[in-house]
This record gives C-alpha cells, structure tokens and sequence, in this order.
C-alpha cells in the first residue's frame, strides 16, 4: 500500500517494482492519497504486507498518527510499515522509531530502484515469517480450544442413558465440534446414527429436514459400509460418516449430509472424538445390558404377584407404559419418566404376603378382609425399604403410598394432595385406569365412556385432578398401550 499525498511517488514507486517478485507472486498496489483514505481503505483491507507510508501529508503529523492508529485502534502488528519523508528534520529518525511502531525509516531521496527493491524483498519476507508464527500460534490455540470441546462434548456424550439420546447428543456435539451453526444445521445437514452388528444395520436416530418423509437416502449404507470396511471414520465430498467401534460385536455410525468443509485440525479432532465416543458407546452398551436385566428381573417378579391375582403379567406391563406416558406429558424429565416405568411393576409386592382367601375372593371383601388387603402397602415397603439403589428406593416409595387418595381418605397413612408423591399419584392414576379396562375376578371390564365418566368423577376425590386431565388429553394414546399390551 502507498499512502502519499504526491501522484509522482505513487508512478515512481509502482514502476521501480513492477517486475518484482517473492516465491513467484507479484505485488498489488493499493493507492491511497491521505490518512483518512488511507483509513477507510485499511479498515476493510486485512491482509496488507507492506505499508509505504508518508510523514507529511494533511497535517505536519499526519503519517505518525496513522501508524498510532494503524497499531492501535486497527490493532494491526502483523503489516511491515515503512515511513517515507522528504522532510528527515520534521521527523528525526531516531525518535520516531523509538515512540512509534515503525519497521524502517526512509528518506525519500535515498529509494532509488535498488534500495527500494532490497526493502520490499526484506519487508516481506518478514512479513511472510510472522504471519507463518501467527498461524502456527493460532493452530495450537485452536487445537487446545478445540480439546476443550471434545472434552465437553464428551462429558455430554457420557451422560446419555439411551441408544436414541445417544446418537442424538452425538450429533449435537459434533456440530458444536465442528463449529456448525446450530440455527442452520436443521436446514443443512440431515443424516442417522446406527449400529452396526452381526453384518446388518440398524437405524437408531434420523435426522431430516424432508417433513413427513422416513426414507434413507440409500447413498448412506454405501458410506456406512464404506466406513465398515476402512474401519476409520471417512470425509468426502460433503459426507461425513462417523465410525466409533466398542469392546463388543457393535459399532457406531453417525451419517452426516451437508458438512461443507473439514478443516485439518477438525479432522484431528474428529479422530480425537472418536476415541473418546467408543468409551461412551461401551459404557452405554454396557449399561443398557445392565437395566434390561433389571427391568426383566422386576417384570418377572411383578409377573409372579399378579399371578396370584389371577391378573395377566401383562397389567404392570400396561401399567408402567402408562405411568411413563402420564409422567412424560405432565412435564417430569425423561429421566423421572424411566425411573417410575422401572419402579412401577414393584408397586403392588406387598400383594405377596396378602393370603389366597382374601387375594383370590370373587365377591366383595368384609371388614376383616379388607383389614387384611390394606396392609400389602406397608408390606411391600419393609420389603423393598432400605436398598440405596434409585429404582428400589422408589418402588418403595411408590408401594407405601399408591393407595392414597387425593382428598386424604386413602391407606396407609391418609396422607392428602401433594403430600402423596407425585409417582405414587401417577401410579394410582394408570392402576385405577388399567383395572377398570380390564376384566378382574371380581368385575367385567368397562366400556370407555363409563371410564371416562368415573375420572372425572374421582378427580380431586381420589384422584390427582392434573394427572387425570393428562390421562383424558391422552386417553387414545393410553388406549394403544392396551391394545400393545393385551392379555393372553
């Protein structure tokens, strides 16, 4: 850039450099006849290497207060300045370049076309081996702000407890990793996670902006398979496909359409990543294997109870998909949600102990009987109570207090309103809902407007009035699970 209020000095020195060149690239001229051209130009400019600049120009100080700005206010240290004067006795050399930011001080008289080409080429070459330094600085600053992210992407990665918010987290987090902007990711980039195991793939999670539309792009199982056989994650054209391997016979695959471009230190990162997500995929496997062990346990030992009932196994199934689609729709978190369709089976162990004439009566219960009925919730509390595991510690819970009633007429404690927990209300709501569906020893199943009609009735009596407004919102969705889960 030539920044001098003389047309003459802009011809002279474009014309003394024009056959120059550095590592086979010439110059471009930038011309600016003022400081504040110059500024305007410098503002919008970013990548100057060598600024000629003039002391004399509006004012006596005009090329002085540039460079000031130049490096200050611009906050430029990176363009090789180099004041020219006609004037050496307005601007001593030893005092500017001591107060100001300058890389050389020439009087114009002393440029000829020699020693103006020996400037340039040393200007530049500085100028090329500091922004070289700058570049390799801001790598490192990148890749350590990038490990950051993978680190916290991790931790996010680690904390998801199903296969499906897995692979969704997992996205989330390689878009944060990547640096994709959240609010034009949905409109960009569709893809699907799966796993891969026994040769064959199983689609966990899709992602899609066709509303409406399930279909696979089939070009993704050639990617997916792709990545099988490299056993590596792979980039190409705008696909991305993620491959993260576990100690077992799965792997997964994150399928990514519309990723633009993938930067080195990204591809680093990626692979960084990966490693640290087929930790998390193990983990995961492992402890889903884990749960549906639990799960079956419980089921199998609800199983047992209810079939002392004459009630099919199926009820807690019911039961429990119910009080998960109540909790859900009322506003707990997914993680609560899981909790009480987990716990909910347990709710009626106490049942166990409950003898067969009273259990088993077809008629209705006398005064002694019902005594006896009414302590299977305190039973089933000294049985599951004291465990310090989450899914005990709730159905115990959830046992005890089941049989409370909104209004405070209910057993064991007459406890009322909020002061009954919000699973146990839940479970009284889907158990109440599930009886009267069904057919009981002592009672035919209900047509669906005399159900209706009872909630109403019961809500605020017996019922949690909220949670029976979420059942009647949802009675068609609570229906399914009926017809999901019918009885043999």
């Amino acid at each position: 850039m030539i920044i001098d209020d003389e047309e003459d000095v802009h011809t002279i020195t474009k014309m003394a450099l024009k056959r120059f060149e550095l590592e086979q690239r010439k110059l471009t001229f930038i011309h600016a006849y003022s400081a504040g051209e110059a500024k305007e130009i410098l503002s919008n400019e970013e990548d100057i290497a060598l600024i000629f600049l003039d002391v004399v120009m509006e004012s006596d100080n005009a090329g002085l207060e540039l460079v000031k700005w130049i490096r200050e206010d611009l906050n430029n240290k990176f363009s090789r300045i180099v004041l020219r004067t006609g004037q050496p006795g307005q601007a001593p050399e030893e005092q500017v370049i001591v107060d100001y930011d300058i890389n050389d001080y020439k009087e114009k008289t002393e440029l000829d076309r020699k020693k103006l080409f020996t400037t340039v080429f040393s200007s530049l070459r500085a100028y090329r081996d500091i922004i070289e330094v700058e570049q390799a600085r801001q790598y490192q600053e990148l890749y350590r702000e990038g490990l950051e992210r993978v680190i916290s992407s991790t931790s996010h990665v680690f904390e998801q407890r199903s296969i499906t918010q897995f692979f969704n987290g997992l996205l989330q987090q390689i878009m944060s990793l990547l640096r994709v902007k959240q609010n034009s990711m949905l409109l960009q980039v569709t893809g699907l996670g799966a796993v891969y195991s026994e040769n064959d793939f199983k689609i966990i999670a899709q992602m899609s902006n066709d509303s409406g539309d399930d279909a696979i792009d089939p070009t993704a199982f050639q990617y997916l398979n792709m990545a099988i056989e490299q056993k590596s994650s792979i980039y190409q054209d705008d696909i991305l496909v993620g491959y993260f391997p576990s100690h077992s016979d799965k792997i997964s695959l994150l399928y990514l359409k519309g990723i633009t471009a993938l930067s080195e230190i990204n591809a680093k990162l990626l692979e960084v990543f990966s490693g640290n997500v087929s930790l998390a995929f193990d983990n995961l496997l492992l402890n889903k294997e884990i749960i549906e062990t639990q799960e079956e346990l419980i089921y199998r030992l609800g199983d047992v109870v209810e079939s002392r009932s004459n009630e099919a196994g199926n009820h807690i199934r019911r039961m429990s998909e119910i009080s998960h689609l109540l909790a859900i729709k009322l506003g707990l978190s997914e993680e609560d949600a899981e909790l009480l369709k987990q716990a909910a089976p347990m709710h009626d162990i106490g049942k166990i102990a409950t003898p067969d004439k009273v259990l088993l009566k077809p008629g209705k219960l006398n005064s002694e009987e019902m005594t006896e009925m009414k302590r299977h919730p305190s039973i089933g509390f000294e049985i599951l109570d004291g465990s310090k595991r989450p899914i005990l510690k709730t159905a115990a819970l959830i046992a005890q207090q089941h049989h409370e009633k909104y209004d405070g007429s209910g057993y064991p404690e007459g406890l009322a309103g909020e002061d009954i927990h919000i699973f146990a209300r839940i479970v009284a709501v889907a158990d109440v809902f599930d009886a009267l569906t069904h057919k009981r020893c002592y009672k035919a199943a209900w047509p669906t407007d005399k159900v209706k009609q009872f909630f109403i009735e019961q809500s605020g009596q017996h019922l949690d009035p909220e949670i029976v407004k979420a059942l009647l919102d949802n009675f068609d969705s609570a229906m399914e699970i009926n017809n999901k889960y019918q009885d043999s």
